[in-house]
């Protein structure tokens, strides 16, 4: 077990004027992904409400940052993405839903909805590389921008996983997210290059007002970019409504959403969908994590779970995690830890009503590490939590038990070497770049 602290630039926190005692901040770790020699890159985001009466003097403000750390925990470099870096103009990875994925060459991509991709090379002091697309880029004869992805994630073989976002799906305003899509194996990001997409999988394939202008050149179904009718189908909606007797029930997949996909392998993804999310409470609402391959066909679901016991809605717990070098899945909730097999069976369920496990649920998954590790964050104290996962899935309930027992004497001794004050981790050391 491993634990980190999700630090912020010293310089950062001065630039602004934070005061950590002062309630009006808040600070998220949005995602984190380790490379295969044992580094970890945190993406998080760090924000200042707005006080009243209001104060002109400490204005409200968001900026996110991308730090690295050594194998040991040790930060040695980080980014500030800021969204108002030079005036009033956006800049790198601005959107909703923030990701990272690693590609083999070492460079870090940062994506956003509803499509904003850029290429940072591995010590975070350069972009290499951009494709950008904010929610309103329309124009009168189809989209405007120039986007890739909406997520990525990347395979053992060198495939890019990726998700998309379409104008004009069903009755929706603005940028939906819509599309399952992949590379060729070794089609990678570069500079100067943008891989072909082809897409896999459609959400809603309610397109009436779609047109061939609304396609973009680089996501293709067939031999054309994905628009109006020309998509896979049957749709994950409709798919999943066949394989759950939903057809036209309120709790079904009508209106269903979808969060970012993860790859089993290199033709093997786990895609969550989730039914429509309600005012009164969605805990008991349809949910799936559809197992999907490279030919857009739905092999089934991840299984074992209960609609209400096992719910995601109760805290919004829309991850689920995938490690593809030992094809294994994992989801965590308020209710609980789960893994499964690619084969979709349920291999290990760790209670969060169990005392053990307990204190899982202040935690969120974020992801899995290339050494089967998984890396969840601590949403109030600002860690991330390292926990191997050993080869038989079966031994998982010791591994967690063991990792959440070690916690205690970790955290304190991350605190005497940061001194943080309401759980802010200022870091003075590491080489701060504004990108």
């Amino acid at each position: 077990m491993t634990l980190l602290p999700v630090t912020v630039p010293a310089s950062l926190v001065r630039r602004h004027g934070l005061d950590p005692e002062a309630h009006d901040w808040g600070l998220k770790a949005e995602h984190a992904v380790a490379t295969p020699a044992g580094d970890t890159y945190v993406l998080s985001i760090l924000w200042r409400h707005e006080r009243y009466p209001r104060d002109p003097a400490l204005p409200r403000f968001s900026e996110r940052t991308i730090t690295r750390y050594a194998p040991d925990g040790t930060p040695v470099a980080a980014a500030v993405l800021g969204k108002e870096a030079h005036g009033r103009v956006a800049t790198v990875a601005w959107g909703s839903d923030a990701n990272l994925a690693v590609l083999p060459d070492g460079s870090l991509v940062v994506s956003t909805r509803p499509g904003s991709t850029h290429l940072l090379s591995p010590d975070l002091d350069e972009v290499r590389a951009g494709w950008s697309m904010f929610d309103a880029d329309r124009r009168a004869g189809g989209p405007a921008g120039d986007p890739f992805a909406a997520s990525v994630a990347v395979t053992p073989g060198g495939r890019l996983l990726c998700t998309a976002a379409e104008h004009k799906v069903n009755n929706w305003a603005g940028a939906m997210l819509n599309l399952v899509a992949v590379t060729e194996p070794g089609d990678l990001l570069a500079p100067g290059h943008k891989p072909q997409l082809r897409a896999i999988a459609t959400l809603d394939p309610t397109t009436p007002r779609q047109t061939e202008a609304d396609g973009y050149p680089h996501i293709r179904y067939g031999d054309a970019p994905v628009a109006g009718a020309n998509r896979p189908s049957p749709s994950l909606g409709e798919a999943l409504t066949e394989l759950t007797g939903t057809h036209r029930s309120l709790y079904g997949y009508d209106r269903s959403f979808m969060s970012r996909p993860s790859a089993l392998g290199d033709d093997l993804f786990v895609v969550p969908v989730f039914g429509h999310t309600f005012r009164s409470g969605s805990r008991g609402q349809e949910f799936s994590f559809t197992l999907l391959d490279d030919r857009g066909t739905v092999r089934g679901r991840l299984g074992g779970l209960d609609l209400y016991r096992d719910s995601p809605f109760t805290g919004f717990d829309f991850t689920v995690a995938a490690d593809p070098h030992r094809a294994r899945a994992f989801h965590l909730n308020r209710y609980g830890l789960y893994a499964w097999t690619a084969d979709g069976a349920l291999r290990a369920r760790l209670p969060t009503a169990d005392k053990p496990f307990k204190p899982l649920v202040h935690f969120t998954l974020l992801d899995c590490t290339p050494a089967g590790e998984l890396l969840l964050t601590h949403r109030k104290q600002h860690t991330l939590l390292r926990v191997p996962v050993p080869a038989d899935l079966a031994d998982l309930p010791t591994a967690v038990e063991t990792a959440l027992a070690g916690l205690a004497r970790a955290r304190n001794a991350l605190k005497k070497q940061y001194g943080p004050t309401d759980w802010l981790w200022p870091d003075e050391t590491s080489p701060v770049h504004r990108l």
